[in-house]
């Protein structure tokens, strides 16, 4: 059978669809692009309404380029929104159906059966052509309960996978010949809490380097709370997890902080992201950032104009606030106008901007490792920057680089 993955949304959901095409291939499948393919896995996001409407705009896309494609939902969308794909079953003549979840089982790769499929190859990962990084799921679930978040509803209790199952998994992946593992998660810093015995990220971070000789860890998105010195110190140490951060602030308001139920406050926040500046220099520490939500006055907004203007933070994602169906805060009162929203949402990108700049100045003239990416004439640096290069090196090898004025292209010094 000729199958295509279509991804939306977090890392979570492409670590599953990773899991899903090796899941395909080893039952026998063929992956190929949506027009060729006989059936579409469309792993979907609900985490705005614009994501929302991403999925459905690629279901309406699938079905009019390959009307005879069987179409299957699965992730986040499906789980909430079962009315819109009624919709769409209606006013297409393509089957519209909902897939396994990823939302359910331990975290491991979903069974999906492949009729007249050959013997299955031996369970290990493939290192396919189109990809150089790989991201791995250790958790999923969360139980945070913020007030603008529809995902506890569609990803359910914290779940994480067994430390020796992960173990066994970036062992393989090395032996496949990846270089690079971004671990992820709904609740990455909750990992392992509700194993027995419990453990911790930290520890799960440690038993992976140690099964492995020379790959790279990355971590995805980590709520500011759960970055630990240990973790921070692990990276300052110069070994092999990556000195770069993604810590989620959301505002710069206490008080808009509170409404979104967020469990800290901007002093807390602050504390977190200096001390990553503090002992690891040449990090990376990206955010995300909501614009917009409900009450946010001219005051709180300035508040984080100047806070993220001032911060050591490296990049911006900026999300102007939307309802989520069944959410506290989509009953809140003090809703904004759209066209406020969007202004606001204009500013803060534009700061965004200004600091991923400041951050690659300050990147001139370094001396990083990298790993070299698409066509061999670009890499990505341990601590996350994409570069141009001079010349061009084998797709997914070790080099080191000296980057350029701008940081946007390096001068390749070695393999490494």
């Amino acid at each position: 059978m000729r199958v295509a993955v279509l991804t939306f949304g977090c890392r979570v959901n492409q670590a599953e669809s990773l899991a899903i095409e090796r899941e395909l291939y080893e039952n026998g499948a063929t992956i190929v692009d949506p027009g060729a393919a006989e059936l579409v896995l469309v792993n979907s996001c609900s985490v705005t309404a614009t994501a929302d409407q991403g999925t459905r705009q690629s279901i309406r896309r699938v079905a009019r380029q390959n009307p005879a494609a069987r179409i299957v939902v699965t992730g986040c969308y499906e789980g909430v929104v079962e009315e819109a794909l009624a919709a769409l079953r209606a006013a297409s003549s393509t089957y519209v159906g909902q897939g396994f979840s990823p939302a359910c089982g331990d975290g491991s790769a979903p069974i999906v059966p492949v009729e007249g499929s050959a013997e299955a190859p031996p369970h290990v990962p493939i290192f396919l052509g189109n990809r150089t990084a790989f991201t791995l799921r250790v958790q999923t679930g969360c139980e945070e309960g913020c007030s603008y978040c529809v995902i506890p509803f569609t990803r359910g209790a914290e779940r994480s996978r067994p430390p020796g199952a992960l173990a066994d998994e970036v062992s393989r992946l090395e032996s496949a010949g990846y270089l690079d593992v971004t671990l992820t998660g709904v609740h990455l810093g909750s990992y392992g809490r509700d194993l027995e015995p419990a453990t911790t990220l930290p520890a799960l971070v440690d038993r992976l380097l140690e099964a492995t000789g020379a790959l790279r860890l990355r971590l995805g998105s980590l709520e500011p709370m759960d970055c630990s010195p240990t973790l921070v110190e692990r990276a300052a140490a110069g070994g092999r997890l990556a000195p770069a951060f993604h810590l989620p602030l959301q505002h710069a308001s206490d008080r808009v902080l509170r409404a979104m139920r967020r469990p800290y406050g901007l002093d807390e926040y602050d504390q977190v992201v200096r001390l990553v500046r503090a002992r690891v220099p040449h990090a990376s520490i990206t955010a995300d950032v909501i614009v917009g939500f409900p009450g946010e006055t001219e005051g709180d907004f300035d508040a984080l104009a100047r806070y993220l203007a001032a911060s050591p933070l490296t990049q911006l994602h900026v999300f102007p606030y939307s309802d989520r169906p069944g959410t506290e805060a989509s009953a809140m009162a003090g809703k904004l106008h759209g066209i406020v929203v969007r202004e606001r949402a204009r500013v803060i990108r534009e700061i965004g901007a200004q600091l991923a700049a400041r951050f690659r100045r300050e990147q001139a003239g370094t001396v990083r490792p990298a790993l070299a990416i698409d066509d061999g004439m670009a890499a990505v640096t341990d601590n996350g920057l994409r570069v141009r290069l001079d010349r061009a090196r084998p797709r997914n090898s070790r080099i080191w680089l000296l980057l350029g004025p701008d940081a946007a292209t390096g001068c390749v010094l070695e393999s490494g």
